[in-house]
C-alpha cells in the first residue's frame, strides 16, 4: 500500500497524445454502442454499464448519470489499491463518457435483436479494450477484477463473470430469460472483443519443442528469431511398442507471440522434419527479456 501512495503522478504518460487518442477512441466505440444498439433494444451488458443501463430502464434518467457516478467510487478503489496513474487515467475516462455520451448524437443503428446483441457487445469490446490500452478502465468492476486478481489468482476473466453472473440472474428475474440470454451473448462478445484488443497480435505463446536436432533449433530460434529460449532436460522415448528405447534430450521452449508463432514453426519443421512441437496459451508474464519487450 505504501508503495503504491509514494507513486508519483506521470502527467507526461497520463496527457499524452497517444493515450488520449485511445480513450477517446474507446470512449466513442462504448457510446456508439450504448446509444445506437442497447438502449434503443432495451439491451444490457455486464459490469456497472449493464447496471447503469437497468437504472435507465426503471426510473428514464440519462444512462451517462449513474454510470458516471457508479464508476467514482472503483476509481478510488483503483488509487488505493492499483495506483495514481491508473486512477487518473481512469477518472479521466470516465469523465470523457459521461461527457461524450451527453453531447453525441447517435441514432439507432437497428432494431434486429440478434445483431444488436452481437455488434452491440463488439463496440463495448472495442471501447472498453482501447480505454485500457490508453492506461485506465470505463467499468469500476475491471478494477476490483485488477486487485483482487492479484490477491487471490483468479483471471480477471473468471472474477467479472462470477460478479455478472447474480447481474444476469436480476435481469432474468425482472426483465425475462430472454433478456438475460441476449445480455449474456452481448457480454461474452464484448468480453471476447475487448481481449483482443488488449492483447491484439502481441498475445503471448509458449512454444515447447523436443527435436532430434535440438541444437540446429536452438540457434534458429535464437540467432535468426531473436528470442531467448529456456532448455529442459528431459528424456524422449517410451513410445508404444518400443516403451525401453529412450534417449536424454533438451526439451525448448521459447515465448512468441501470436503473428510469431506460425512462422517460427513452419522454419523449426524446414530445419528438423521430426521436431515435436505443442503451444499454450499465456495469461500472464512477467520478468525477464519478454516483459521488457511488451511493456506498453
Amino acid at each position: 500500500m505504501s508503495d503504491i501512495n509514494s507513486e508519483e503522478l506521470n502527467f507526461k504518460t497520463i496527457f499524452s497524445f497517444r493515450s488520449l487518442s485511445l480513450t477517446l477512441l474507446g470512449v466513442c466505440f462504448a457510446v456508439f454502442a450504448i446509444k445506437g444498439f442497447m438502449i434503443p433494444n432495451h439491451f444490457l451488458d455486464g459490469g456497472l454499464l449493464g447496471i447503469s443501463i437497468l437504472i435507465h430502464e426503471f426510473y428514464h434518467i440519462s444512462v451517462s448519470i449513474p454510470l458516471v457516478l457508479l464508476n467514482l467510487p472503483f476509481v478510488y478503489i483503483g488509487y488505493l489499491k492499483i495506483g495514481k496513474n491508473f486512477a487518473a487515467s481512469s477518472l479521466i475516462a470516465v469523465i470523457l463518457l459521461g461527457f461524450v455520451m451527453h453531447v453525441l448524437p447517435v441514432p439507432e443503428v437497428t432494431n434486429d435483436h440478434f445483431l444488436t446483441a452481437i455488434f452491440g457487445g463488439v463496440f463495448v469490446g472495442l471501447g472498453i479494450g482501447f480505454v485500457i490500452r490508453g492506461g485506465g478502465v470505463i467499468d469500476g468492476l475491471e478494477v476490483i477484477a485488477a486487485y483482487t486478481n492479484k490477491s487471490i489468482g483468479l483471471s480477471t476473466a473468471e472474477i467479472i463473470m462470477t460478479i455478472n453472473t447474480t447481474l444476469f440472474l436480476i435481469i432474468a428475474f425482472y426483465l425475462g430469460i430472454e433478456k438475460a440470454m441476449y445480455s449474456i451473448v452481448t457480454f461474452y462478445t464484448a468480453l471476447k472483443t475487448s481481449n483482443y484488443v488488449v492483447d491484439g497480435f502481441e498475445k503471448l505463446i509458449s512454444l515447447t519443442i523436443i527435436a532430434p536436432d535440438s541444437e540446429k533449433v536452438k540457434s534458429l530460434i535464437v540467432n535468426d528469431f531473436k528470442k531467448a529460449v529456456t532448455v529442459y532436460k528431459g528424456e524422449r522415448g517410451n513410445l508404444p511398442g518400443s516403451y525401453g528405447i529412450k534417449q536424454d534430450c533438451d526439451i525448448i521452449v521459447a515465448v512468441v507471440t501470436r503473428i510469431e508463432v506460425h512462422k517460427i514453426k513452419k522454419a523449426i519443421r524446414s530445419a528438423d522434419p521430426k521436431a515435436f512441437m505443442y503451444v499454450q496459451n499465456i495469461n500472464e508474464v512477467g520478468g525477464g527479456i519478454v516483459s521488457k519487450r511488451s511493456n506498453h
